[in-house]
């Protein structure tokens, strides 16, 4: 409980110092965050793909309750050009791992260990997702399941 509140706490400073514009219509600010081996992964990289940003951790338990759902949506949706960005806001990278591993996560997976770019997104809970066009504009900011498919069928058609 004490790792939550220290990350909370962390993050409410980090959004206050570094927070930008992101809303519905803007175009997403930039992330190079390093993934399970330590390679930073940049979001720009993925231009060109509809991308679902998701921020989370492994102590939130509503955030691995839409694993499924994510797990579903990839599945479906990733051969046709969809990619998941996961970003786990845990401040010790062994606990994402054993996550990410206990939960048979395949997409992309990086660590936001320090809250910075949580903040720069103004993400003050988790989950918190985004979800954006293959141009990298934000379409949607935590859609429901339906609107997420809804997006999903439009956008990659």
């Amino acid at each position: 409980m004490k790792k939550a509140v220290s990350v909370f706490s962390f993050l409410l400073f980090a959004m206050v110092a570094f927070s930008q514009d992101i809303s519905t219509g803007s175009q997403a600010a930039e992330i190079n965050l390093p993934d399970l081996k330590g390679k930073k992964i940049s979001l720009s990289s993925l231009k060109g793909k509809v991308v679902l940003i998701d921020f989370w951790a492994s102590w939130c338990v509503p955030c691995r309750k839409t694993i499924p759902l994510l797990k579903k949506l990839y599945t479906e949706y990733q051969p046709k050009g969809f990619e998941i960005y996961g970003i786990s806001v845990d401040n010790e990278s062994y606990s994402w791992k054993d996550a990410v591993k206990k939960n048979g996560i395949t997409w992309l997976q990086v660590l936001d260990a320090t809250g910075e770019t949580a903040g720069v997104w103004n993400v003050n809970y988790i989950p918190n997702t985004f979800l954006l066009d293959k141009t990298g504009k934000i379409v949607a900011i935590n859609p429901t399941e339906e609107e997420l498919q809804k997006h999903l069928q439009e956008l990659l058609k």
